[in-house]
């Protein structure tokens, strides 16, 4: 998995004025999960998607379950706290028809890989401290915003 190139604009995220990030006790795992998040974290810190941070609040982290057939799991960031102190930015989302003509004749498309393609997005360096997490007692920030 490679990094996401540098880019002159990174993702900043604007607290509530006068707000403070939420700090969370992370919340307990099943020694199955716990195996599979110390999988999860060493996979995304070779890759350079998190890397080890230390600040006064983080986001506990927990797990969903894949599709029915597929026994595997998600790791999620649970930043629902934080999400009440941040700065909501509302944009208007174009239409599938409009982006469909906008395609028009073109015959030939590209396959993207979804897993690399996933974490795309840098955070700026002053907001890494907003994005720690804290699973199984360590403090880790996301250098690379996921987009789900």
């Amino acid at each position: 998995m490679t990094s996401a190139p540098r880019r002159a604009i990174n993702h900043q995220i604007e607290l509530v004025l006068g707000a403070r990030p939420p700090a969370k006790a992370p919340y307990r795992m099943a020694p199955i999960e716990l195996e599979e998040l110390r999988k999860q974290l060493e996979e995304l810190l070779e890759a350079g998607d998190i890397q080890p941070y230390k600040a006064p609040y983080g986001a506990p982290v927990l797990f969903s379950k894949k599709r029915r057939w597929v026994r595997s799991l998600r790791l999620c960031v649970d930043y629902r706290a934080f999400n009440k102190v941040t700065v909501k930015k509302k944009y208007p989302v174009s239409l599938v028809a409009d982006l469909l003509d906008r395609l028009g004749k073109e015959t030939y498309f590209t396959k993207l890989d979804l897993r690399s393609g996933y974490y795309q997005v840098r955070i700026a360096a002053k907001d890494k401290p907003k994005t720690t997490m804290l699973p199984d007692m360590v403090r880790l920030s996301i250098a690379l915003c996921p987009l789900a």
